[in-house]
């Protein structure tokens, strides 16, 4: 064999070696490549989804306990009277506390606070005007838990079989306090009979027919009672 044809058969191996080594090379390269950016920037993982059919949960913010049956805008705080002052995120500042014979009620930084003749609300923002020295933008809510002092009582005198003070609760009406009474007297002149109420800090009174209410269903007598009422029922005449 001639030199030069030697020479040829040489450069051709070495071009099919080049050919098969070049695949591996570019693999290898490629990884490298890939290695290095992964390092300069790691991957972030995914955030947990919830399971399929099951929505996700979010925070519920706390509320306020709500308002009891005592909690009216017409109900008037009064002594023997027991409330819950709630200072919402506050616990340290929430209380129950009765209502003093002198009318007042102290509360964590809240000291000798007149409650009596308040309703629940006046009550709270009363104490929030005070706890804002110490809290920023306080939210109080105060329930009477116990409803005690006469404020809180309906009376029945007069001419009823059982003349008595019943303890209010809501829905009460004329025809529950007769009838919790014993209903009406031998000698009583129901359709004479009446209901004082304080309004605006001034008696009023409301004339009723008890009489036809009991006797013949008339039901326009059967009026809704409110804490303090009393129900006057006279004598009859001879």
């Amino acid at each position: 064999m001639s030199r030069l044809a030697r020479v040829i058969r040489l450069a051709a191996a070495l071009l099919v070696g080049a050919l098969c080594l070049a695949p591996p090379l570019a693999a290898a390269q490629t990884a490298a490549n890939a290695q290095t950016a992964g390092s300069a920037a790691p991957a972030t993982p995914p955030a947990a989804m919830p399971p399929a059919g099951i929505a996700p949960r979010t925070a519920q913010p706390i509320q306020p306990p709500p308002p009891g049956l005592a909690d009216r805008t017409d109900y008037m705080i009064g002594p023997g009277d027991v409330l819950q002052v709630f200072v919402w995120r506050n616990p340290d500042l929430s209380a129950t506390v009765p209502v003093r014979p002198d009318g007042r009620i102290s509360t964590p930084l809240v000291e000798d606070m007149v409650a009596v003749g308040k309703t629940p609300s006046q009550l709270a923002r009363d104490v929030e005007k005070v706890l804002g020295e110490y809290v920023r933008s306080p939210q109080v809510n105060v329930i009477v838990t116990q409803p005690m002092s006469t404020f809180s009582q309906v009376k029945v005198v007069g001419q009823v079989l059982h003349p008595q003070v019943i303890p209010y609760r809501e829905g009460l009406t004329v025809l529950d306090a007769i009838l919790a009474s014993g209903g009406l007297g031998q000698f009583a002149a129901g359709n004479r009979s009446k209901l004082v109420r304080m309004v605006d800090g001034k008696q009023v009174e409301i004339k009723l027919k008890i009489a036809n209410l009991v006797n013949d269903g008339d039901m326009k007598q059967n009026v809704p009672l409110k804490p303090g009422d009393v129900l006057v029922v006279p004598e009859s005449r001879f």
